[in-house]
Formats: C-alpha cells, structure tokens, sequence
C-alpha cells in the first residue's frame, strides 16, 4: 500500500517553509524602513518568529525525507533513487544528500542554523541581515517547492512519487505497484568521507553568505565600514570551511578513485575552488581596511564576486550546462532557467547597490608604499585573483558556448583536453608568488619596514631557504624551473612564517599567530602537492615484454602487471603475491576468503564452506549463514620485501550494472611516502567460464599427472556416506578421489566426487579458480586398481594491479592540519575582537 500521507505531509512543509521566508523577509523589511523605535522593534520581532518557524518546517522538511529513505518507502522517487534495503545507517544518510533535492535541502538546514545564530549574536544588524538571509531562503526553498504554474516548473520536490516520474508499464496495470527495493546509492560514494565531505562542504556554501548579507546591509544602511568588524569573523570561518570542505573532497578521490591523485581540475572541483580564491583575498583585504582604512572598495567587490561565484557554481553544477565536460556533476531536473533567475536576481541588486552608493563609500588617500603591508596584500590578492580567473575562463567554456549558440552561433570552442596540464600550468606560478608573498607579507605585518631594515629581516630566512632547498635539489635531482623555483619559495615561505610565529611566542602573543600559521599550512601543502604531483611514479612497470592484450591501452600495457593467484613477482624492492578475493561479510572481522563462502538464491546471503578463525577466535564455522556486502571484492596483494613480509593491500574493485568495473584503491602509508595500488582489470564476474576441451587420464593411487602445467597427485580415494547438496539413497555407492595439486608457492586439494545410483554413473567435479582446473572423477577400474579422471582447463584468476608511489604526499595532509589550526586561531581572535568591540 501506498504511504501518501508522509510524501504530501513534506511537500506541505516545503510550502510552508517557502511562504514563511518570504513573510519573514518581508517583516525585516518593513523593520528597516520604520523610524519609530517600537515599530522596528515590532517588525524585528515578527520577522525574527517567522524565521524560526520556518526554520521549523525545514527540519520538519529533513526528518521526512529521512523517514521515507530509512523506512524504505519505494513508492517514492528519491528513495528508490538513492537508497536500497541492504545500506548500513551512515550510508543511508549519504543518501540523503546525494540527489540535488536532498543537496539543497542540507544547503537551506545550514543558511536556517546560521540565520538563527545571527539573531541570537547581531541585534544591531539583525533586520537588514535577515533580510538577505530571508530572500535567500525562499529561493533555495524554490528550488524543492515542485510546484508547476501555468505549465512553469518552480522547483524539484523530493516526495514525487515513482509512478509520476517514471513512465513504466507496470503503473498502467497496477498504479500502487511499489518496487522491493531501490537502486541503492552510487558505489563511488559508499566511504566514511561521503558522510562527512558534503555537510561541511554546504555549511562552507551557506557562510558565504553572512559576510556578503553584512556588506549588503552596510551599503543599504550607509554603514559603509562598520559592517567590516562582525563580518570579518565569518569570512575567516567560511574560507576554512570551505577549504576543509574541498580537502576532504580531495582525500575521498585519492582514497576512492583510480586515477592515483587527488584533484583532477574537475569543473565541479573548480566551481568550488575559484570562490575560496576570492574569498581568500577578500579576507586579506578586510584584515588590511581594519589597520589601515584602506581596501574597503577592494573588499567590496571581493565579498560580493565570492558570493556570485558560489551562486554560479550552484548554477555551473546543476544546470546539466557542464554536459559530459565533468565526472560528477548533477543531471539536469529542468531547473537551469530558475537557477539563472537566482544568479542574475542577485547580481543584479549587488552589482546596482554597489554602483549606486560606489561614489559614497569613503577612500583612502594614502600612498601606498613596497615597503607597506598594504602593497604586499595588494599584490597577494590580484595573484590570487588573476589565479581564479585563468580556472573560471577555462570551466566556463560550456558556458559560453550556450550563450553563443542562443544568438545562432555554433561554437567550437573545446574544454581542455588535458585539464590537469592546462591549469597547473598556470596555477603553479601563481603559487611561487603567493608562497613568497605569504612569506616576506608578514614581516610587514608585525613592525613597520624600509630599505635598511628589509634586508636585515630576510636575509636569514632568505640563506637558510637557499641552503635547504640546494640539499633537496640534489637529493631529488630537480632541474624543472618551476618546481625549482615552487620548492624554493615554499620552503622560504615556512622557514619566514616560523621565524614570526618564534617571535610571537616569545612575546607571548600567540592569539595574534594565527596568519602565521595558516601560511605555514599553505606552504607545507604546497611543498605536498609539488612532490606528490610531480615526482609520483609508476612502479608496477611491465617488464615481461610482452602486451596483456591488444584491446588494452599501451598505457595500461605499460604500467601495469599482471598476477595470477599465489604467484610472484619482483616490483620495485617488492617481491609481490596475489592472494586471491576476499568479501566483506556483516559484523565479522577482517576480509575471509571468498572460498570460505557459498552463494544463495538471495544474493546478499551466502553460507559458510569452512570455519573462519580471526585473531586466534572463531568468528563464524562451517554452515553458519552470513550476510554479505555483495558489491565488494577486495583482492589481497602480499608485499615481501628480502624474503619476509612487510604488509599486504586490499584494493576493492566493483562490477556495477550501470557503471562497468569500479575500482578504489588501497594504499600503504609511510612517512615519506604513499604505495598507492588499485586494480586495473579483472576477470568479467558474470561471464561463464569457457572450459578447455576435456582431456582423459587413467592414474593409479601416488601416481604424478599433469593439470594445467601445474603437477598433479592422486593421494588416495575413499568412500563417502554424505555429499553436502545431494540426497543419497540407501544403494547408491559415493566415492571421493582426494587429489593434491603443487601450484609455484600452494598446494591445493580438489575433491572431485564419483557416483553409482543403479545403472546409471554421475560425478560433481572439482573446480579450482585460482589455476583454472575443473577435475571430473569419471570411473572406478577395479580390474587394474586405476580411476579415470577428466581435466578441462581455463584461464586462472588473475588481476592487473597499478602501484604507484607518491613522494612526501604526508606534507599535503599534515599541511592542511596546520592550515585549519592557523584558521582556528584567526577566527577565535577576531571573534573576542567582535564581542569586545560590541
């Protein structure tokens, strides 16, 4: 039966969560037009209650939405979309948020949690603020409002049901059909960091938003400077946030994708990654007004580009406009044209707001020096932004090729085919420039500067980066000019950004060390991606000479090895083994091998073949029923290294109906280095096995034979009462051969069984993935004491395994510890300042 109470009990909550932001909007409106005291006071008052109460219906909206996917109700879209019965609990809350409704409704959550705290916080500002909050809310609540106007379709609601969204046939005969589960959620986004990434990332999103609503309503109530002080607090959150946000992104790609990195230079990588450039300087920009009265205008235009960015990236990423041109952006749900009006609508009143009151915002005359921090901070935001516009120009292409098309004009004009080549090199002089800037810019932050004391400070930092970067030119024979000169001016910018935070710690003044070390972080990310990036290398080269196949890339024939089960291989320092699957089992230990286990009709239950024992304990024995996770196969590699083991690796690889083989890698963390493995080709699970012709060989007990290339020895053949599967009657006579086969470092036994039921003969053979041998016991000849046997062979289990070492890729995530311990710093600071000044 059909649940249409809890679907129509959401979509109400969504209207009216909709209509109170604009009634809430509206309120805080008519509050800054009041001159009497009261009736501010009033409007605020009611402005502030609608806004809670739609913040009501918000989470109203969220525990919906969660009902329908946890409980498994089919019936609706998004729930058969995203969710499926087998998912554990942290997965079925990344599915909440995998489709656009669900991404924009944990969008709207944070803008009303972060609404709420700044009416608690900013009584002075609260009505104009709000009131940008408000008109925000109501278009993002649009964007799931699902209703449709005079053939005008304002939004996407998450509680459509399937017979609405889906023509199927099956809804013609029985419109209440309701399917037994759903599609389950992308295989790609089954990891811990999926649960995590996108709430911090969309809290990042939603803090754009307090700085740009403080400068709106400085603009809009003449306030031209004060609106500096309590926003700059949030700026400094929201670019941490958003620099968390896209660093965990990173380490979810290196940790599940294949492509042995962690940022390819995606669109939707890029659509997040320009607004924090801007934002980033915007933040430099407001710190310098606050010393210096000078840079307002300049953080102006910062603030309100970072806001717009983050609404075109809503728009680049979810407007089907990117096409095919990235790897994860969300399909269109014929909601571009109101995304646009969302875009323009706000470019247009701060773009007009600005320009209207530009004349009246007040300037500084002051000259500004080389050897003023002014300059320098002028000169780290126009690298950044000439930096985020070289990645705008190059992710907007699709854009401007719509645009062009609209007036009937076809353009050619391609997105880079080489993403990684195109904008790195760029981005990595703009780099070289920030690291010396964020380096040398600190000493003019902390004493005033001129020509006789320049060179006193930075000489020393200077000698010391020269000497450590020479040891490690040397080391690493680096000859690249750019990295030269990236390695350089990253070491320089740590060992300078050291040299003020030891100066601030002796003066007992660490509060004040928070730009300090965020530059030290940014330095040691740097120094992380130039050695990760630029010195990785491929390990796991083909040395046999010969191809894997002609259908395979020269790349992948190249760089890649080839293993079949328990043989090895030297790679690198490496002897390497092949092990064979493993499978992950519900709520027991460790990875068992895929031979302890037997399939079932249902295919997340299987039934145990032999006793499993962990850590000296047994976890499940031989016909316990288990519930498997069927989509995962992991494949154990054995790493040796002089002869004794050093670690084995698990790369997971899926087969997926809809997406091919899905691999993720496993990697092996070292201090100086990462061995980065995954799997680049298996055999095709759901392929039958073609088996060889079947060759005849009469052997007596102790006699040595021959099964694909590997020998073979009949040790004995005994009777059996029971055959696990088959019924065996009072007459019929059951006989197992008991056959050891010596593979290059195993030997294996096969059992393969002999049966006499009347007349007539049968056998169940015995199969060996791991050498592709299927042994068939075909007769008993008691006249000469020897057996029949038949033995048909196959291609044995094999993978083709990817290693690859990334030197010092520790430095990127130690340096983004750093970074976001420097933010902390930065914000509590500027924080007690707010509060202070209040």
């Amino acid at each position: 039966m059909i649940n249409l109470f809890i679907g129509n009990l959401g979509h109400l909550f969504v209207i009216l969560s909709f209509v109170l932001s604009v009634a809430s909007a509206y309120a805080y409106f008519r509050a800054t037009k009041k001159e009497d005291i009261s009736a501010q006071k009033e409007w605020t008052f009611n402005g502030r209650i609608l806004f809670y109460i739609h913040s009501f219906f918000v989470v109203g909206i969220i525990v919906v939405l969660f009902l329908i996917i946890y409980n498994n109700y089919f019936e609706y879209h998004y729930a058969w979309s995203h969710a499926s019965k087998h998912l554990p609990v942290h997965y079925i809350i990344s599915c909440f948020w995998e489709g656009q409704e669900g991404s924009f409704l944990l969008w709207i959550f944070w803008n009303s949690v972060l609404g709420i705290i700044l009416i608690k916080t900013n009584k002075k500002w609260e009505a104009p603020i709000m009131v940008v909050f408000a008109v925000v809310q109501a278009f993002q609540v649009s964007m799931i409002l699902g209703l449709s106007v005079m053939d005008v379709k304002i939004g996407s609601s998450p509680f459509m049901l399937l017979r609405d969204v889906i023509s199927d046939p099956i809804f013609a005969i029985n419109p209440d059909f309701i399917p037994k589960d759903g599609t389950g959620l992308n295989p790609l986004l089954q990891n811990y960091w999926m649960v995590i990434h996108p709430p911090t990332l969309f809290l990042g999103y939603a803090t754009t938003l307090i700085p740009f609503s403080f400068m709106i309503a400085g603009l809009w109530k003449k306030e031209y400077k004060n609106w500096i002080k309590p926003a700059l607090p949030w700026a400094i959150f929201s670019t941490a946030l958003l620099a968390l946000g896209q660093l965990m992104g990173a380490y979810w790609a290196y940790e599940t994708l294949s492509f042995g990195g962690y940022w390819s230079w995606d669109p939707v990588e890029n659509a997040v990654y320009v607004p924090w450039i801007f934002q980033v300087a915007s933040i430099h920009t407001m710190i310098i007004f606050k010393k210096n009265n000078t840079a307002l205008k300049t953080s102006i235009v910062l603030v309100i580009t970072t806001f717009i960015l983050i609404l075109y990236a809503t728009f680049l990423t979810r407007s089907g406009i990117l096409g095919n041109a990235s790897v994860h952006s969300f399909t269109d749900l014929g909601l571009s044209g109101q995304l646009l009006i969302y875009l323009l609508a706000f470019v247009a009143v701060a773009i007009g707001l600005c320009i209207y009151r530009w004349k009246e915002i007040p300037t500084s005359d002051k000259e500004v020096s080389t050897y003023s921090r002014e300059f320098w901070i002028f000169m780290g935001a126009t690298v950044l932004g000439l930096m985020g516009f070289q990645v705008f120009a190059g992710t907007s292409i699709p854009v401007y090729n719509t645009i062009l098309e609209q007036f009937g004009i076809t353009s050619n004009l391609a997105p880079p085919a080489e993403q990684a080549i195109f904008y790195s090199k760029f981005q990595i002089w703009g780099a070289i420039l920030i690291a010396i800037f964020s380096g040398t810019g600190q000493f003019f932050f902390w004493k005033s500067m001129d020509k006789s004391k320049l060179w006193n400070e930075l000489s020393i930092p200077i000698l010391i980066s020269l000497a450590v970067s020479t040891v490690i030119f040397l080391v690493y024979n680096i000859t690249q000019l750019s990295y030269i000169l990236l390695l350089t001016a990253g070491v320089y910018s740590v060992v300078a950004n050291s040299t003020i935070l030891i100066r601030l710690l002796k003066k007992k003044s660490f509060k004040l060390a928070g730009g300090s070390v965020a530059h030290i972080g940014i330095a040691m990310m740097l120094l992380g991606i130039l050695f990760s990036s630029g010195f990785s290398k491929v390990i796991s080269l083909n040395k046999s000479g010969m191809m894997f196949s002609r259908n395979l890339s020269d790349e992948m024939n190249q760089e890649n090895v080839i293993l079949f089960t328990n043989e090895t291989k030297t790679m690198n320092e490496y002897q390497i083994t092949y092990k064979g699957q493993r499978v992950e089992l519900a709520g027991v230990p460790g990875l068992p091998s895929r031979k302890l286990i037997r399939k079932t009709i249902d295919e997340h239950t299987v039934v145990a073949n032999s006793d499993y024992i962990h850590n000296e304990k047994l976890v499940f024995a031989t016909g316990d029923t288990l519930t498997i996770l069927p989509e995962n196969t992991y494949y154990e590699v054995e790493y040796k290294k002089d002869g004794e083991k050093a670690f084995s690796l698990y790369p997971r690889a899926q087969v997926n109906p809809n997406m091919g083989l899905i691999v993720s890698p496993d990697i092996k963390r070292q201090f100086d280095r990462d061995l980065y493995t995954h799997i680049s080709s298996i055999p095709d699970p759901d392929t039958n096995t073609e088996w060889s012709d079947p060759v005849t060989n009469i052997v007596e007990i102790e006699e040595r034979f021959f099964v694909n290339d590997f020998v073979a020895v009949l040790k004995k053949v005994q009777k059996i009462e029971e055959i696990e599967g088959v019924t065996l009657n009072q007459n019929d006579i059951a006989a197992e051969a008991i056959i050891e086969v010596q593979a290059k470092n195993k030997t294996y036994t096969l059992k393969p069984v002999f049966i006499i039921r009347g007349k007539m003969m049968g056998n169940l053979p015995a199969v060996e993935d791991d050498l592709g041998v299927k042994i068939s016991f075909m007769n008993i000849k008691p006249e000469d004491g020897k057996f029949e046997l038949t033995i048909e062979t196959s291609q044995p289990d094999y993978i083709i395994m990817k290693a690859i070492e990334m030197p010092f890729i520790n430095l990127l995530w130690l340096g983004t510890l750093v970074l976001m311990f420097g933010f902390t710093i930065a914000i509590v600071r500027r924080y007690k300042e707010f509060k202070r000044n209040s």
